[in-house]
């Protein structure tokens, strides 16, 4: 459930009529509704009530400090996937317990500003780092928690590009080698082992990928109790799907059955790590229409934001819902729906079935909140957008507009250009 909704024709986002907001602010523009950050992140939690858990949001999904000082307020831990997630995660008022850091290629200063804040945890994504991440724990004179990704090989059955559990992903240890892993880091002085993790995908609408992953991780944990290595924390990662347009994921409960099914330990800390589920539904890009055209082969519909404002649907193919803010009785039409980019793959929807819209109205693409303003760029030198938050009756500019000087700060002209040569 999300808080965009229509009163007498007009979409609001609680209790704010999106038209006021454009207004104000101009377009295009992020829009995030608390209510819904809110209610997603409760829900979440409730499904798991009575676990030992820890509900690590997934930062690289939407890394506003306003989303994220949210989370942190409602006692969220932070999965991170960079030292600047982690200054982000910080600033925001995560508690460094319950911070962990993922991905595959942690640099020197990163796994040190890791080690300096204290965080629960690395997720170790291979051998090189395992024993790279304990040489900076010496210099350091410390200790690193670690624990090791394991690649399950489970087909999550989502987009190739978000798929990451197959041995043929970038991500992770195979099973096998996840035990030479794990004897290696019970030997290494300044490696401490706490856990064990696997991320098998993102936008999965199907919860037996969960179920069989751990299932794969429960025989590898049974194998390191037999060699005496000790496991505390059980890191599930994230990846469960939400509705863009006929998908149908599985319920928060459905979804809690298929991990704890197979969860007897009760010594065992579950960590989940969701992104997606939590702050995708919770924003919408609005956007305004700049012309219409009428093309031999196909309609268009071109507006302000482009494919560096949202890279989804170029990126994936992505589907997101685009809804008129304002709504007419006209007949549908047939468009594509295309930004201002000079590139073919600049669009946002293909061949859609749309309100009959003009220059001058406004277009809600729906389910942006995750992957939308973190994933912009400044191509074409368009400046990023702003992001703004409505709570109740209320709304805030979160992050201003770039202007032109933005684009060109810390830009230098170097002494060979300016000698008249």
């Amino acid at each position: 459930m999300h808080h965009f909704t229509y009163k007498d024709n007009q979409l609001y986002c609680e209790n704010v009529p999106i038209v006021e907001i454009a207004e104000a602010v101009g377009t295009p523009f992020y829009l995030y509704s608390f209510a819904t950050l809110k209610r997603h992140y409760l829900a979440f939690t409730a499904a798991f009530e009575g676990v030992n858990k820890l509900v690590c949001y997934s930062a690289k999904a939407n890394t506003n400090l306003a989303v994220l000082k949210l989370f942190a307020t409602l006692g969220c831990g932070l999965d991170i996937v960079s030292g600047g997630e982690l200054y982000r995660g910080i600033k925001a008022g995560f508690l460094p317990r319950k911070i962990v850091y993922s991905g595959v290629g942690k640099s020197d200063h990163e796994i040190d500003y890791a080690l300096e804040t204290g965080i629960l945890m690395f997720n170790v994504e291979s051998f090189d780092e395992l024993e790279h991440i304990n040489l900076r724990a010496l210099r350091l004179k410390t200790q690193a928690p670690v624990a090791i990704r394991v690649n399950p090989d489970v087909d999550p059955k989502t987009h190739p590009y978000i798929s990451t559990g197959l041995q043929k992903n970038k991500f992770g240890i195979d099973m096998q080698a996840a035990i030479e892993g794990y004897k290696m880091a019970s030997r290494l002085d300044n490696i401490k082992v706490v856990g064990i993790d696997c991320h098998i995908g993102s936008q999965i609408t199907e919860a037996e990928p969960f179920d069989n992953a751990l299932k794969s991780l429960k025989a590898l944990m049974n194998e390191l109790k037999r060699l005496g290595i000790t496991i505390r924390y059980l890191d599930m990662g994230g990846g469960l799907g939400i509705t863009y347009g006929s998908e149908t994921p599985p319920s928060l409960g459905e979804y809690a059955k298929a991990i704890l099914a197979d969860l007897d330990d009760p010594d065992l800390q579950l960590i989940l790590e969701p992104g997606r589920v939590l702050v995708g539904n919770a924003g919408i890009l609005v956007s305004r229409v700049l012309y219409r055209k009428l093309g031999v082969a196909k309609d268009f519909v071109i507006v302000d934001a482009g494919m560096n404002d949202l890279l989804r649907p170029t990126l994936y193919n992505a589907y997101h819902a685009i809804e008129p803010v304002e709504k007419s009785t006209e007949n549908l039409i047939v468009a594509d729906v295309v930004g201002p980019i000079c590139e073919s793959a600049d669009f946002l929807a293909i061949e859609r079935n749309m309100a009959n819209v003009k220059r001058g109205d406004l277009l809600a693409v729906m389910s942006t909140g995750a992957y939308g303003y973190v994933m912009s760029s400044n191509y074409c030198s368009r400046p990023r957008v702003a992001e703004v938050m409505v709570r109740d009756d209320q709304f805030e500019v979160v992050k201003k507009r770039e202007n032109y000087k933005d684009l060109v700060t810390g830009e230098t002209l170097p002494a060979f250009l300016n000698d008249g040569r």
